[in-house]
Order: structure tokens, then C-alpha cells, then sequence
């Protein structure tokens, strides 16, 4: 282990003069993400599509909380066939209202992920001209 770092610790004395050649850039990517049009845009339109599935979900709720509600008032007074019928109602809307949430969750995920590969794509084409008319050797996020 020692040998290899001498060797390095060698080799980068001995090229000092290549190194000065160099023209080094470093950018910021996630600020770069946060703070471009681009990135706001697409925080501000996720921002309103979680809005409405929060929306969505709400009025899921208060369907799920009235038969919830329902099921505890009436339960006993209820016969065997019509309470079965009713936690059956019931158990489909927890799982229904579980994969909604899981769905929407996705759903944002996925669209947070390909608005931020479109928006990288974008900056790397930049930094790529950038990094060509500005003679840089080498761009360091």
C-alpha cells in the first residue's frame, strides 16, 4: 500500500507541468436543479399533482370514515349477512385507500424522476458546450 501511494505522490510531482495546463470546473448540480426555471417549474407542477391527489384522498377518507362510522353505531343492530357485508365494504377500503396512496406516492416518484433526468440531460448538454468553448480539461460536480 505504501509503494502505490509513493508511486502516486511520484508520479504527480513529476507532472506538475501537465497540471498547470489544466482548466478545472466545478458546478453545483443539485443547486443547479433547485434554482433552474426548468427545476422550479417542475417542482411547483409535482407540487400541484401531489395537491390534487391529497384532494382525492381526503374525500376517499371521508368516505372510508362514514362507513367506519357507520359500522360502530350500527354494528350490533346489524344482522350476520349485512355487518358481513359491511366489514367486507369496510376491508376493501382500507386496501383500496392504502394502493390509492401507494399509487399516487409512485406515481409522483416516477414523475419526479423523469422531470429530473429531462432537466440533467439539459445541464450535462451545457456543461458539455461549456466545458468545449471554454477549453476546461475537466467539469467536477
Amino acid at each position: 500500500m505504501k509503494k502505490i501511494i509513493i508511486a502516486l505522490l511520484a508520479v504527480f510531482l513529476l507532472s506538475t507541468p501537465a497540471f498547470a495546463e489544466m482548466k478545472i470546473a466545478y458546478v453545483n448540480l443539485q443547486k443547479a436543479l433547485n434554482d433552474s426555471s426548468a427545476g422550479a417549474q417542475a417542482k411547483s407542477e409535482i407540487a400541484a399533482q401531489a395537491k390534487e391527489y391529497e384532494t382525492e384522498f381526503e374525500i376517499k377518507q371521508g368516505a372510508f370514515l362514514k362507513l367506519k362510522k357507520e359500522l360502530e353505531t350500527q354494528g350490533a343492530l346489524l344482522s350476520d349477512a349485512a355487518r358481513t357485508e359491511k366489514l367486507t365494504e369496510y376491508k376493501t377500503k382500507v386496501a383500496g385507500l392504502q394502493q390509492f396512496q401507494n399509487d399516487a406516492r409512485r406515481k409522483l416518484q416516477q414523475e419526479d424522476e423523469k422531470r429530473t433526468q429531462a432537466i440533467l440531460k439539459e445541464l450535462s448538454d451545457i456543461l458539455r458546450k461549456f466545458g468545449k468553448d471554454g477549453n476546461y480539461s475537466i467539469i467536477i460536480e
